[in-house]
């Protein structure tokens, strides 16, 4: 505990870090994905709605579906073919 009572914040900058090897680069897809809105005046249980979307849809390779608040939801798909079955109407 005494050595973060000597602890001192001061704004210096930072020599840049550089990485060794092979970095990864992980560019999200977003023409595979949608926003959607739930047209209720009520409270919506978002696992709830999760859970029978993803049962309704049954998706190849799957969808995550992320709350993004005012009642407001995320879908990213990861296959085409889920993304325009959801489109064209299908359950």
């Amino acid at each position: 505990m005494e050595e973060l009572a000597n602890l001192n914040i001061i704004k210096e900058e930072e020599e840049p870090f550089q990485a060794q090897g092979k970095v990864d680069v992980i560019e999200e897809d977003r023409n595979l994905c949608l926003v959607g809105c739930i047209l209720t005046g009520s409270v919506v249980h978002f696992l709830s709605m999760r859970n029978r979307l993803v049962d309704l849809w049954h998706p190849l390779e799957g969808v995550s579906i992320t709350d993004i608040g005012k009642k407001r939801s995320l879908f990213r798909f990861y296959y085409d073919l889920d993304l325009k079955r959801v489109l064209d109407g299908m359950p």
